[in-house]
């Protein structure tokens, strides 16, 4: 290596940063021991900033355009280094870059169920996903409180450190909405909004700007989804009567192509509307046997002879297993309140 190789190699003239697109909010510029030509230009390009830094110490930070290192392009610098006018000697310094556009797209989740109270549920254990995307707004704050003195700095980086309050701030939210389960899903906007508000101080205190926050699923384990299922079950077919009736009605057009026609459906006619009469009686404890004199009040209206009923039904083969556990849920959700 000639001396003019070595000459050029300790001394920086052109700094600057191309982006490669990896993902990467903080990258230092190879020093190697050299030192910076006074006079060195600077490239930020947009969506960019650089941050000196002195012996440790936050120095000047530089916006998007060329700049020409000098004492009064470094106002800082120049302080910390006691420079004055004349100065014009290569000096020392870390630079490092960081990119300030917005990052899309990022994924938000519980790996854990998160436990919440609801109205309806009582105390239940809660997924949530969804996406939110947030910009570097301050290189002071964020090079003090996270990068540091990193090579690289990368969004997994960061988002590794955001997730557990992500999910802290989440689970408060949640727990703090007094929305029911059932109404979550007409509300992601507004868990967004609530979501955001509650995350955006604590982004800004690493100098990250939170752009925008959205709930996309709200979940329960296996589980609750199975009662929850079932509630809905029963909401559907709100007064069992009626709906048998209406399955009747459905019915009569479909035996009138069958075999025997209208006549071949008289027994299940009757059947159908003598199950619908009494799965409605038993959820209201107040079943009469058919044909008997009826059972004192306080018999009828025992749990147990409310499920006793419903078994019934179950065993003589009048409903499916599934009106069976949906009444059955539905029933004991009435006795418990």
């Amino acid at each position: 290596m000639g001396i003019g190789d070595f000459i050029k190699k300790q001394f920086i003239d052109v700094l600057q940063w191309q982006e490669d697109g990896d993902g990467t909010l903080a990258w230092r510029h190879p020093m190697q021991d050299a030192e910076i030509q006074y006079g060195a230009q600077l490239t930020v390009r947009e969506s960019q900033a650089a941050l000196f830094v002195n012996e440790g110490r936050i120095a000047d930070v530089l916006g998007p355009g060329r700049h020409v290192l000098k004492t009064s392009t470094l106002p800082v610098l120049t302080y910390l280094q006691n420079w004055d006018k004349l100065f014009e000697s290569p000096f020392k310094s870390d630079v490092y870059f960081f990119s300030t556009r917005l990052q899309l797209g990022r994924k938000w989740g519980t790996a854990q169920p998160v436990t919440v109270r609801d109205k309806d549920f009582g105390m239940v254990r809660l997924r949530a996903f969804g996406v939110y995307s947030y910009r570097l707004a301050d290189p002071k704050q964020f090079f003090a409180e996270i990068s540091g003195t990193r090579d690289i700095y990368t969004v997994d980086d960061l988002e590794m450190q955001l997730r557990n309050l992500i999910v802290s701030a989440m689970s408060n939210t949640l727990g703090a909405s007094e929305l029911p389960f059932l109404d979550m899903a007409t509300n992601f906007g507004l868990l967004g909004e609530r979501m955001k508000g509650a995350m955006a101080p604590v982004f800004e205190r690493y100098g990250v700007a939170l752009d925008n926050f959205a709930v996309e699923s709200v979940s329960l384990p296996e589980e609750l989804q199975k009662a929850f299922d079932a509630r809905v079950s029963m909401g559907m077919a709100g007064n069992l009567a009626a709906f048998t009736q209406y399955q009747t009605a459905t019915a009569i057009p479909m035996a009138a192509q069958n075999e025997g026609g209208l006549a071949g459906i008289g027994a299940s006619l009757g059947a159908g509307l003598s199950m619908g009469q009494v799965m409605t009686e038993a959820m209201r404890g107040s079943v009469l046997p058919a044909a008997a004199t009826p059972a004192t009040p306080a018999a009828a209206d025992t749990p147990e002879a409310r499920l006793g009923k419903l078994k019934s039904l179950l065993d003589g083969g009048l409903i499916t297993e599934a009106d069976y556990t949906a009444a059955k849920a539905e029933l004991l959700k009435q006795i418990t309140g």
